[in-house]
């Protein structure tokens, strides 16, 4: 190992910058990529997580880092540190998703996970709003529908169907249950949109057919699922909620399938539930074992790709 490599990682460390390195060291920036590079593929892990706002240290680069000091007879043992973070499953694992998947679907597996994974901690960071992958020190994220940023490695683990339920009581209420999605036109339903915006629901019948989109009348508007979920529940009327959701709920009886013959979404609806992580050229195992736990737990088939 080059301890000049070593000096130029300390430098980027200390001024939190490539280009403020090389200003103090007084070489060019180029230089300075090409030190922290081969400094990386030796230690075989990313140092930093970078992106055109953030420079952030991995937990391979804070635990690398945190065992170089001034005698140079430690640098073994931080090539071991940062080998070991990245080699074994242990250390952080931070994943952030919504509040509504999380207790829905992720919750619930990990106690397996982590009963397999004893010398791992987990972080669960839980936000409607998708947080910054680099900025946050995120490992993995999950997150439905269209991913807008290219710079992430996304692999898919669920497809999301769709369905309009209700609950039983809720159906015996009614004179005449819907029994046609154009039969909704008499009814107010749960309704996940922005105030101000109007929720769509569109109907394919599953034999095949014409789609019918229809907008909703709301007796209640929310943006969070877990809340409609509740309120179909306690019998306030018809939404339209995701499998995930209510998959559990279907199979018990607490809600029925309004429209069992129709494939159903909400317009512009997320058709994929997605694990996505800020690096493509290296995977640590911690974030490969997550992974893989959850596509398998999630019935996924999709190939991860190689680190």
């Amino acid at each position: 190992m080059d301890t000049r490599d070593v000096d130029t990682l300390m430098h980027v460390i200390r001024h939190s910058s490539f280009a403020a390195a090389a200003r103090v060291m007084n070489v060019d920036p180029s230089s300075v990529s090409r030190s922290i590079a081969a400094l990386e593929t030796e230690l075989g892990t990313r140092l930093f997580l970078r992106d055109s706002r953030h420079l952030v240290l991995t937990e391979a680069g804070i635990a690398f880092s945190e065992r170089v000091g001034l005698a140079m007879e430690e640098l073994a043992q931080a090539h071991s540190a940062a080998i070991d973070a990245v080699g074994a499953v242990q250390g952080r694992l931070r994943v952030t998703t919504s509040s509504a998947f999380a207790t829905r679907r992720l919750a619930p597996l990990m106690q397996a996970f982590c009963e397999a994974h004893p010398a791992l901690e987990l972080d669960l960071l839980l936000s409607e709003v998708p947080m910054d992958l680099t900025a946050e020190r995120i490992d993995v994220a999950i997150r439905l529908g269209t991913l807008a940023d290219s710079s992430l490695v996304a692999i898919p683990l669920l497809d999301l169907r769709y369905h309009v339920v209700a609950s039983p009581a809720w159906v015996r209420q009614q004179a005449t249950p819907p029994r046609d999605p154009r039969d909704l036109e008499a009814f107010r339903c749960l309704c996940f949109a922005p105030l101000g915006t109007q929720d769509s629901w569109q109907f394919t019948p599953i034999d095949g057919g014409k789609m019918t989109e229809l907008a909703v009348r709301p007796r209640v508007v929310a943006n969070n699922a877990l809340v409609l979920r509740e309120y179909a529940l306690g019998g306030l009327g018809p939404a339209l909620l995701a499998d995930w959701m209510v998959d559990d709920d279907l199979a018990s009886g607490s809600l029925v399938n309004l429209f069992p013959n129709h494939a159903v979404r909400r317009a512009n609806a997320p058709s994929t539930a997605w694990a996505i992580y800020p690096s493509r050229a290296y995977v640590p195992a911690k974030v490969r074992v997550f992974i893989e736990f959850l596509r398998e737990a999630m019935n996924s088939h999709a190939d991860l790709p190689t680190p």
